[in-house]
């Protein structure tokens, strides 16, 4: 419980000192908003702000192969913003039950191409039989 204490002791410290210096933030107002929801189970919503943020998303729904979930949720979407150095940052996105959330965005990292001999080793791996197989043919 002294964590508790400790912790919502910081946090009032926190809020007088910012009240105290005039640091709370102005709201930022809403320009334009639109969120629609279908009878099938699918849905569009959007917004853009005031300080140039933009985004939106779509959902569809989907039969699955699932007996358990026999319907899944895909959504695409995306967003932009500028970051504190001015850049415009902008990113596209989709998601569903098999691939999860797929970021795509010229700022997002990407990852040194595979180096040859690592990729010829990871080949023949993939060209190898599974152990199930192996052990299948042993009895």
């Amino acid at each position: 419980m002294d964590w508790l204490r400790v912790s919502i002791f910081c946090i009032g410290i926190y809020l007088s000192y910012g009240a105290s210096q005039g640091n709370t933030p102005e709201p930022i107002k809403i320009i334009s908003q639109t969120n629609e929801i279908s009878p099938d189970g699918g849905y569009e919503w959007s917004f853009e702000a005031a300080n140039g943020i933009k985004a939106q998303e779509t959902g569809t729904l989907k039969k699955t192969n699932d007996p358990e979930n026999p319907e899944a949720i895909v959504a695409q979407g995306s967003y932009s913003y500028t970051d504190l150095e001015g850049n415009q940052i902008s990113l596209t996105y989709t998601a569903d039950d098999e691939g999860g959330f797929q970021p795509q965005g010229a700022h997002l990292p990407t990852p040194p191409p595979i180096p040859p001999n690592i990729q010829k080793a990871l080949d023949w791996i993939a060209s190898q039989p599974s152990t199930t197989e192996r052990a299948g043919r042993r009895k």
